[in-house]
Formats: structure tokens, C-alpha cells, sequence
């Protein structure tokens, strides 16, 4: 057994000291925040007391051949965030998190993924800081990759201690520190729906709702309204979430979704994929209808259907940036990274993810969405009866830390041009249109064979076609 003394908070807060293997499988999930699923945890430590750091999770790869690669960017991810934010780590904990698939065979699974802790630890090696303890989790039980004594650390393993029973957990809930179960429940909060007869009708309201808003969003004042009307059904939707009875936490889901139908979600998820209505939306990130605007957002998340898998991204972003805002960082880090599974490119949810995980603080980006808001009703109380307005790109730094590599977020701010002109922007493909290099002579794009769905054909906002697309 590999002891260690963890303090689990900076000096002069409550610490709590943690001794082997079975304290640091304990910690986990409060240094998360959820149970990790079919999960690979990194945590930095540092001084010699070797206080919590910068932590880093991410999906167990199912091949093994991507481990080494998978290995060696964890590694330098970690070891480069943490330069940036609190310096060199001293040493790193690594977590193999994965059950079984029939809950017997924990020493299986610990054992077909030995190469891949040991890959992990050759990786931190290779940059100069050794790992203290790498440890599997699987089954109810725990296993150490580098402690040979079988008296302490048994080829069976040791049982995990009882959830709540430990000091761990006593000092968690008196810093009013919450594990939100599994990673894989509160995924599943955010997926979309499965059940066939619900999936077909909501995918044929987003199939209708798309041509008739389409040809809208082509005209540069009927996208206005189209945002507009956007925002307005939204706030609606938001207003009845919250004059709902309360529902106990097993059912809560299941009730904000019978609240709105399938036409209302499908005009709000379609309306959300243009990037200045989306930033709007953003700014319901405080105060009470804070919860109201999360709840819609998962509900929207949930409709997005079949080959609507790519619009949840614009919900789940959201939904993010609402958990972050209020201090819910597992449900924001959970939340982004399902937008960005849904769709890699997202800009937006890529700049979130990575303030969030660079420990930012979240009050710079209020800020400059509540003077994009009262920018926005300014406008709108001068500009009464105006032809047309123009966007102007508003960067910001989120954090104090931005100086050292963060990357400024975006947030759009609505002015009218002095005098009363109108920008021109380029025109949306329309659907089934895909981009494709033009071969010499020709101009003309490739048109798929009627009722072909692509993942091109939805993708239209304010910077023209691909706006969605890096958003």
C-alpha cells in the first residue's frame, strides 16, 4: 500500500487527510462531484503534503490500440493546465473507473486494463512527474496498479466503503459538498429519447417546422422576428416550467417534458441553432428564472431526435453555461461534453468546456451578457420602427487566468448602424445542399436526391451556411 497524506483543502480551511488507496477511492466521487462511469481520472497533486489540483476525466477508449495516444494527451493535458493555472504538479492519481458487464468480474476488468494504466503512468514518467498511485475501480471493489503486497493489496481486491460512511463523506456534507450519482445518470437526463412513438413525433415536427423556417431566416428582417418569436415562446415555456407543481427529483424530468409539445420544441431547438439567438438565450443564466431556463434546456436536448442529434448542441451548451453560472461545475462539465460529442466543432461549448475546466470564473461572461441585455433593450427602445440592425463582435476574457492562454469567449451585442443602413450577409444553403470544392467552370452545387437528409441541410445562422457549424 502506497500511504499519503492528501489535504483536500488550501491552509486554513477544514482539511481532511487521506492514508492509501482505500481514502483515495473513497474521495473520487466528492473530488468529481458524480460517480465516473467507464471513466479514466487524472488528478494533479502538489506540495508535500500533496494538496488536490487540477483533475481530468474522460471515456475509457474501447480499443486498445488508442491507448498509448489517448495516454500520452491526458498526461500532457493535465501537466500543461495545471502549469498554467497553479504550477507543476508534483505527482498524479489515476482512477480506472469501469464495471464489469455481468457485476462479477471486477479482476477481469482490472486486468484488461493493467496496459492501460501502465501506459498512463509511462506517459507522466516521460514528462517528469511520477505517479503516486493508479488505482481500478470496478465491481464495488478496488484494485492498486502499483502496490505489489498482496497483504494489503489482495489479487481479489478490497471492498469500496459503503457510500456516507466514511470521514470523507462527513466532511463532504458539512462543506455542503454533493455527489450527483452515477456519470451515467446524469447523462441520461440530457439524451435524447428512445421510445419510438415519441421519437417519430417529434422528429416529424422538427421535419416541418425546418421548410417553414427556412426561407425566413433568408430575409434579414424575418430573421429578426424569427429570433424574436424564438425567444418569446421560449420565455413562455420557461414561465409555465416554473408555475408547474414541483415534482420529486425521479419524475421531474418526465413532467417538464409532458409541458411542451412537439411543435413548441421543435420551433425553439430550430430557432436556437442561429448563433445571436442563442447568445440572447444565454443571458437567462441568473437569479430565479436561472432553474427555469436549465429545465428548458434539458427538455430541448431530450426532443433532439434521430438526424436531429447534431441540434442538441445548442441546448446542451446552455445548459452548460447555466450549471456553470450558478456553481453547478460536474452538471456543467457532464452537460459540454455531450454538446460537443453531438458536435465537435461547436465553438461555443469548446470555449465553455475549456474555461470550466481551467478553474475561470464565470462573473466575466455575466457581466458582458447583462450589458449585451441592456444593450439589446436600449436598441430596442431608440430604435423603434428601424428597417434594420447590424451585430458587432464583443470579445471577452472569462477570468482572471485569460492572460495565460484562455482563449475570449463571444458574446454578440445588437446595435443600430448610425445611419439606419442594413449589413448584408451571406445567404444560408438551403436544405440538401452540400459544400463541396467547385471543379473548374463550374459554379453550381451538388443537390442530393429529393427526401435525402443531410447533415448539412439545417445548418444556416447570421455568419452565413456554416454558422451553426463553428458556434
Amino acid at each position: 500500500m502506497n500511504k499519503h497524506h492528501e489535504s483536500t483543502g488550501p491552509a486554513g480551511e477544514q482539511q481532511i487527510t487521506l492514508r492509501g488507496p482505500a481514502d483515495l477511492a473513497d474521495a473520487l466521487p466528492y473530488l468529481m462531484g458524480f460517480y465516473p462511469n467507464d471513466s479514466v481520472v487524472m488528478v494533479a497533486l502538489h506540495g508535500g503534503q500533496g494538496r488536490f489540483g487540477g483533475r481530468l476525466r474522460l471515456g475509457i477508449p474501447q480499443a486498445p490500440g488508442e491507448w498509448g495516444p489517448v495516454a500520452d494527451q491526458l498526461a500532457e493535458c493535465l501537466v500543461s493546465g495545471s502549469e498554467r493555472r497553479e504550477g507543476r504538479p508534483d505527482a498524479i492519481v489515476i482512477f480506472l473507473c469501469q464495471d464489469s458487464p455481468d457485476g462479477a468480474s471486477g479482476r477481469l476488468t482490472m486486468e484488461r486494463l493493467r496496459p492501460f494504466a501502465q501506459r498512463l503512468r509511462t506517459a507522466c514518467g516521460a514528462l517528469d512527474v511520477p505517479v503516486l498511485e493508479a488505482l481500478c475501480l470496478s465491481d464495488g471493489r478496488y484494485w492498486s496498479y502499483c502496490c505489489p503486497d498482496a497483504r494489503c493489496c489482495p489479487d481479489q481486491g478490497n471492498p469500496l466503503a459503503m457510500p456516507g460512511t466514511t470521514v470523507m463523506a462527513a466532511a463532504a456534507t458539512y462543506a455542503g459538498v454533493h455527489v450527483r450519482g452515477t456519470l451515467r445518470d446524469m447523462e441520461e437526463r440530457l439524451r435524447p429519447w428512445q421510445a419510438p412513438a415519441a421519437v417519430r413525433v417529434q422528429e416529424k415536427a422538427l421535419d416541418t417546422a425546418g421548410p417553414a423556417l427556412l426561407p425566413r431566416l433568408l430575409d434579414e428582417r424575418a430573421r429578426r422576428e424569427v429570433t424574436a418569436e424564438t425567444l418569446r415562446l421560449a420565455r413562455r415555456l420557461m414561465d409555465r416550467i416554473e408555475d408547474a407543481q414541483p415534482a420529486p427529483p425521479a419524475l421531474a424530468d418526465a413532467g417538464d417534458d409532458q409541458l411542451i409539445d412537439s411543435d413548441e420544441a421543435a420551433a425553439v431547438i430550430l430557432g436556437l441553432q442561429d448563433r445571436e439567438t442563442r447568445d440572447k438565450a444565454a443571458a437567462w443564466m441568473e437569479g430565479p428564472e436561472a432553474q427555469s431556463a436549465l429545465r428548458l434546456w434539458r427538455t430541448l436536448a431530450r426532443r433532439c431526435v434521430g438526424p436531429y442529434g447534431e441540434h442538441a448542441a445548442a441546448p446542451l451548451t446552455l445548459a452548460g453555461w447555466v450549471s456553470w453560472s450558478t456553481g453547478d461545475e460536474p452538471g456543467a462539465r457532464v452537460a459540454l461534453s455531450l454538446a460537443l460529442r453531438a458536435d465537435p466543432d461547436y465553438t461555443f461549448a469548446q470555449l465553455l468546456h475549456r474555461a470550466c475546466n481551467e478553474g475561470l470564473d464565470p462573473e466575466a461572461l455575466r457581466r458582458c451578457l447583462r450589458e449585451a441585455a441592456d444593450a439589446d433593450a436600449d436598441a430596442d427602445e431608440e430604435q423603434a420602427g428601424a428597417h434594420a440592425e447590424a451585430t458587432e463582435e464583443m470579445e471577452t476574457t472569462v477570468g482572471a487566468g485569460a492572460g495565460r492562454g484562455a482563449t475570449p469567449l463571444h458574446v454578440r451585442r445588437v446595435r443600430a448602424l448610425p445611419d439606419g443602413g442594413r449589413r448584408r450577409a451571406r445567404a444560408p444553403r438551403p436544405p440538401g445542399v452540400e459544400r463541396r470544392k467547385a471543379s473548374p467552370g463550374s459554379t453550381r452545387p451538388r443537390v442530393p436526391a429529393a427526401g435525402r437528409r443531410t447533415r448539412d441541410a439545417r445548418r444556416y445562422g447570421r455568419r452565413g451556411s456554416r454558422a451553426r457549424r463553428h458556434d
